[in-house]
């Protein structure tokens, strides 16, 4: 049986349907998701849950939790944070380390978290395009590795949805994958080779954006 990783974009943010939401925020670089952005991540969750998932890791950012958490509702899962899938912790977008909720007030949130789970990779700021390539590269494939043969799903981010298809499938998916909001990437193993089935799917959604933003 073939092996199916799912790598799936957050769904749209409240910074991006409001701006000026950054300038008062406590946590100013993790915003949450915005109100049509909880309904892209059911639509998501929807998409997903005839497709024998047996596992869920999420980035540790607010935004990406949502979204998995949309998805774990319905497949019954639990969520694993995951630092190797976070954001391109870019010094151009991000003045400083961005801050985060710990995992206790995560899990207090969304009581779906494995707060037993030890994330696997690291992420550190400021952090290089390369850096973030690497990273979220090596967890896509420590991760595949890890759950073999089970179908997985990662939620991450634009830059590192990217990065973890590129992780598995090699440069070739760099000109391919389309990493828009709350789209949807499969990568099936046949070994001993990845192929990349889906390159950012987002049929699912009666919502689309129009520009894609790796942030």
């Amino acid at each position: 049986m073939s092996q199916i990783i799912w790598i799936a974009r957050h769904a749209n943010r409240l910074d991006f349907v409001n701006p000026d939401w950054f300038l008062t925020a406590q946590r100013r670089y993790d915003p949450p998701l915005s109100e049509d952005g909880f309904v892209q991540a059911k639509q998501l969750a929807n998409r997903l849950k005839r497709e024998n998932i047996t596992e869920i890791f999420a980035s540790p950012f607010l935004r990406t939790v949502q979204t998995a958490n949309a998805v774990a509702d319905v497949l019954n899962l639990s969520i694993k944070l995951e630092t190797g899938l976070s954001e391109w912790l870019n010094p151009a977008w991000m003045t400083e380390e961005p801050q985060k909720l710990s995992t206790s007030a995560l899990a207090k949130l969304f009581p779906r978290i494995d707060t037993s789970y030890t994330s696997r990779i690291a992420a550190n700021y400021p952090e290089t395009y390369q850096k973030m390539q690497e990273r979220s590269g090596q967890t896509a494939r420590c991760l595949a590795v890890e759950c073999s043969p089970n179908n997985i799903l990662m939620v991450a981010h634009g830059a590192s949805v990217l990065g973890a298809a590129i992780g598995l499938v090699g440069e070739t998916a760099r000109g391919e994958v389309k990493a828009s909001l709350c789209s949807l990437v499969k990568v099936v193993r046949q070994h001993p080779e990845w192929l990349l089935e889906l390159k950012g799917d987002t049929s699912h959604l009666t919502d689309i954006e129009e520009v894609i933003r790796f942030n």
